[in-house]
């Protein structure tokens, strides 16, 4: 199957020349990383909704370890659209870019100036894509890694956002890159000023599964409530422990993505 990344696509070095891209690097294992791909890249668009969540700019694939979490502007339209999973939490965005790429060499910089602009210990280092931005978060309830995945594309440039607690990050930075390898882009022929994010839409058999979900979710509290309650346990017993929402880093990576 063809690259998410065609061959013609070119990308500007530090000194303004336009070298051939190359492919990125295979790997040994069963997960070579193939993609992201491009719509164009298949016969038949319906093949590439398949065992992915179809959210119009994007087709994230499925994890059967994550829960689709989306949030809306006061509009009423999806702004993020986020995968929770026990090691923390990514999303998948697209925005729209030159024909000769090179978009993200320019976001590198300033995710990381942002970053740092908040205290953020930073760091830039090298994935199987090329640059990767992270930063260390220790300004919220608890140290939070966030890393941010970016890759030129035609016409479009797709960038990954993980964030996890320092012992998981690897974890989730794993998931975000295996993500990534497999999510094709629908861009569309509409003309996007470049750096415009390209809008995520959810399809009518998602939504029908998330409000299925939703459903089921008030049934199950519904049932909670009903059923006998515990009794309460006695003042001398351990406390326990509360799972931080990490709300500073979650706001941090808000304002430095713009969704």
């Amino acid at each position: 199957m063809a690259l998410g990344r065609r061959k013609g696509v070119k990308d500007e070095d530090d000194a303004g020349r336009t070298p051939e891209v190359a492919d990125p690097p295979q790997q040994d294992d069963a997960d070579d990383l193939e993609g992201p791909f491009d719509i164009g890249d298949f016969d038949d668009p319906a093949v590439a909704v398949v065992g992915r969540h179809d959210l119009g700019s994007v087709l994230l694939p499925e994890n059967e370890t994550a829960e689709l979490v989306f949030e809306v502007n006061q509009q009423g339209v999806p702004s993020a659209v986020w995968m929770v999973t026990p090691n923390g939490r990514y999303n998948i965005t697209a925005w729209a870019a030159p024909k000769t790429g090179g978009l993200w060499r320019e976001v590198v910089t300033e995710i990381a100036d942002s970053l740092r602009n908040d205290n953020a210990q930073v760091s830039i280092v090298d994935g199987p894509w090329g640059r990767e931005v992270v930063g260390v978060v220790t300004n919220g309830p608890e140290p939070v890694v966030m890393r941010f995945i970016g890759i030129d594309g035609y016409r479009w440039m797709v960038r990954g956002a993980a964030i996890g607690p320092p012992q998981l990050a690897d974890a989730i930075a794993a998931e975000t890159r295996k993500a990534l390898a497999d999510t094709v882009i629908r861009r569309g022929d509409t003309p996007q000023p470049v750096r415009a994010m390209l809008p995520l839409q959810l399809s009518e058999s998602l939504v029908e599964r998330l409000r299925a979900r939703a459903q089921q979710m008030v049934a199950d509290q519904a049932q909670q409530q009903t059923a006998p309650q515990a009794p309460q346990a006695p003042e001398t017993s351990a406390p326990v422990a509360r799972r931080s929402e990490q709300g500073s880093a979650m706001q941090q990576l808000r304002t430095i993505t713009g969704g």
